[in-house]
Formats: structure tokens, C-alpha cells, sequence
């Protein structure tokens, strides 16, 4: 294994208050809509997180910090199929609330730099904005609607 980690940033920036885009972070049916169709959730301090946001590779995550309406941790937990790792993954959504809305930021971290990751990696990182800005969809979408959940 190489010493060396890697990671990725993203920003998505949603015309909704915080507790709307909070609801769709931790509840499993929203999190079905925009994340993927099997996702599911137990939404608190050592609970667990389960998706495939790629729609290929499913993974599972411990959540690490959970501040409601604020922040969410996920600490990756050994993935059938996937490259062994000697680190600690993690991805860190953070919400901000603005005057506009809401910027989400999604702060990924600690996947290896070696050949067999690659993939892995690419499909993360890509999935995730991918995800984003079907959350973004979603949140507005309803809120646009009148619809809360």
C-alpha cells in the first residue's frame, strides 16, 4: 500500500432551508430518491449508512459524527469486492445555512493512491456529484411543491 491518500471536494449550493435538504440526507425514503433505490439509513451518532451511489458499487459506512441539521460523517467499513485499504475512509457532508439556502459541501478523504483503487475512487468521487445535484433536484423540487417529505 502506498503512505499517500487522496480525496475530493464538492459544493452544491440549494435554494431550501437546512432542515429540508437534513431531511433528505437522513431519511431512508428520501435518501432512496436521489441517492440511490436501496439506500438506507439509521440516522444518528453510531448509526450506519448503506448506498451505491455509483448504482454498481454498493458500500457501508459507519456514521462517525452526526449533528443534526449540520453535519454528517461516514466512516467507510471493509466492502466485499472492493481493494483492501490500510486507512480509514471517510466522507463529511457539512451544511451551511445561508440567506439563499443552503451550501452543501461534501469533503471525501483518505482513499489510497494505488492502481487497484483507481476505479473505486473515480466511481466515488464521480457518483457523489452525481448524487449532489439529484439531491439538489429533490429538495428544491419539493419545497417548490409544498411537500416537506
Amino acid at each position: 500500500m502506498s503512505d499517500k491518500a487522496r480525496g475530493y471536494a464538492h459544493r452544491i449550493d440549494i435554494s431550501a432551508g437546512a432542515p429540508h435538504v437534513w431531511q433528505a440526507l437522513t431519511l431512508t425514503e428520501q435518501l432512496r430518491r436521489w441517492c440511490s433505490p436501496d439506500a438506507e439509513i439509521r440516522a444518528r451518532q453510531g448509526g450506519s449508512f448503506r448506498a451505491s451511489v455509483d448504482r454498481v458499487t454498493e458500500f457501508e459506512a459507519h456514521i462517525d459524527v452526526y449533528e443534526p441539521g449540520r453535519r454528517l460523517k461516514l466512516i467507510y467499513l471493509p466492502t466485499p469486492g472492493a481493494p483492501p485499504a490500510d486507512r480509514a475512509m471517510s466522507d463529511d457532508f457539512i451544511l451551511d445555512a445561508v440567506a439563499e439556502g443552503t451550501i452543501v459541501r461534501l469533503l471525501g478523504s483518505g482513499f489510497p493512491v494505488s492502481d487497484e483503487w483507481e476505479t473505486q475512487f473515480l466511481r466515488l468521487r464521480m457518483g457523489w456529484s452525481q448524487a449532489l445535484a439529484r439531491l439538489k433536484v429533490l429538495v428544491e423540487k419539493q419545497l417548490k411543491q409544498g411537500v416537506d417529505s
